[in-house]
C-alpha cells in the first residue's frame, strides 16, 4: 500500500517530467517531501527503445531524482483522450497517492499527447474530489503548477524555483538514465533542436530562467490562480 506523496508530477512519457520538472523533484526531495511520477502511457509508440526498456530507464532516472513513488497508468501512447474511461484510470492512482500538489504539462504543445495529458489530469484532479465518482474515496489536491519549461509561446512564469548546481546536475543524470531517447540527440519532446547536445540546451534554459530571480537555476512555473504573499517586506527578488 502506497503511503501517499506530498508532490506527484503528471507526465504523458517516461521522460517527459524529468525533462520539465526534474529539478524541482530533486529539491522536494531533498527538503524531505515524499515526490512521485505519474507516468500516463509506456512510450511505446516512440521511434528508439522498447517501453521494457523505458520503463527500466525510468526506474534509474526516478532513484538519481529522489522519486519514492513511481507508477505508470498504462493508457495508450498517442492515442490519449480526456475520456471517462481513462479519467477514472488517473482519479484511481490520485486517490491511492493523495498528493497535496500535482505538476502538470502545460496546456499548449506540439505533441497532442502533452496538451490531452494537462486536461486529462486537471480534470482527474478534480473528479478525484467527488465521493460519488467511481466509488471514492475522495482526495482532490490543493494545487495544481503547470511546467512552462522549453515554451515558446509568451507565457510569463507565475513563479521560478531555483535550483542550486547540484539539483541541476541530478535532472542532468536523470535525463541521461533514458539512453534509448537522448542518447547524441540535440532534441527532445518539446525541446526543439538548437545545435547544441541537449545537456547543454537544459542546461542554457535553465540558467535563463534562473537569472529571473537572480539564482544560478531555475525552473519555471505557471498558476491559474492568483498567488498570495503574507509578508510584502520579504518578497524576494531585487527590482533594481
Amino acid at each position: 500500500m502506497s503511503e501517499g506523496v506530498d508532490l506527484l508530477a503528471i507526465a504523458a512519457h517516461p521522460d517527459d517530467a524529468e525533462l520539465t520538472c526534474g529539478g524541482t523533484l530533486a529539491r522536494a526531495a531533498e527538503a524531505g517531501h515524499r515526490v512521485g511520477i505519474l507516468d500516463l502511457t509506456r512510450g511505446e509508440m516512440a521511434s528508439r527503445g522498447t517501453p521494457e526498456l523505458r520503463a527500466e530507464e525510468a526506474g534509474a532516472a526516478a532513484e538519481v531524482l529522489g522519486v519514492v513513488e513511481r507508477a505508470n497508468a498504462g493508457l495508450p501512447d498517442a492515442h490519449l483522450a480526456n475520456t471517462d474511461e481513462m479519467r477514472s484510470v488517473v482519479v484511481d492512482h490520485l486517490r491511492k497517492l493523495t498528493p497535496r500538489v500535482v505538476i502538470l504539462p502545460f496546456p499548449r504543445g506540439r505533441h497532442p499527447d502533452h496538451r490531452i495529458a494537462s486536461e486529462l489530469a486537471r480534470d482527474a484532479c478534480f473528479l478525484a474530489g467527488l465521493r460519488q465518482y467511481a466509488g471514492g474515496p475522495a482526495a482532490r489536491p490543493f494545487k495544481i503548477l503547470y511546467a512552462l519549461a522549453y515554451r515558446e509561446d509568451p507565457v510569463k512564469p507565475t513563479f521560478v524555483v531555483p535550483l542550486t548546481q547540484e539539483q541541476l546536475d541530478k535532472k542532468l543524470t536523470a535525463v541521461a538514465c533514458y539512453v534509448s531517447q537522448f542518447e547524441g540527440v540535440d532534441s527532445a519532446g518539446e525541446i526543439f533542436p538548437t545545435g547544441q547536445p541537449l545537456a547543454e540546451r537544459i542546461e542554457s534554459q535553465s540558467r535563463y530562467y534562473g537569472s529571473l530571480i537572480r539564482e544560478p537555476h531555475g525552473e519555471p512555473y505557471f498558476t491559474e490562480e492568483t498567488t498570495s504573499v503574507g509578508d510584502v517586506v520579504r518578497l524576494t527578488v531585487q527590482s533594481m
